[in-house]
């Protein structure tokens, strides 16, 4: 099973239907603003904290640029979750499209 990589356009209609949102990247790049509504699992952490989502509901993967969250996406399929997106170009894309930044420095 694969993931599906997405842009900021879909990523905003997955959060409308109830998406999880996780942000894999460290704690200073968090300090620096999310997208709203995400939570932070960094991704040196996934392995060890991967339990807590819930397998069955579509979760949303994001880093600075994609590179990271596709890696974290792709280490979650191979744990059986099935609904699983990166947004490509991270939180730089989906801040560059306009939409609510997360007081994003």
């Amino acid at each position: 099973m694969a993931f599906t990589n997405i842009d900021a356009d879909t990523l905003e209609q997955l959060r409308a239907s109830g998406a999880r949102l996780v942000d894999v990247r460290t704690d200073a790049e968090v300090a620096r603003g999310v997208i709203p509504g995400a939570s932070h699992i960094a991704l040196d952490k996934l392995p060890v904290r991967f339990t807590e989502l819930n397998q069955e509901a579509p979760i949303v993967l994001y880093c600075q640029m994609g590179g990271r969250s596709a890696g974290a996406a792709q280490f979650l399929t191979s744990k059986g979750f099935e609904r699983v997106y990166n947004l490509q170009g991270g939180i730089n894309a989906w801040a560059a499209g306009g939409l609510p930044d997360g007081n994003l420095t």
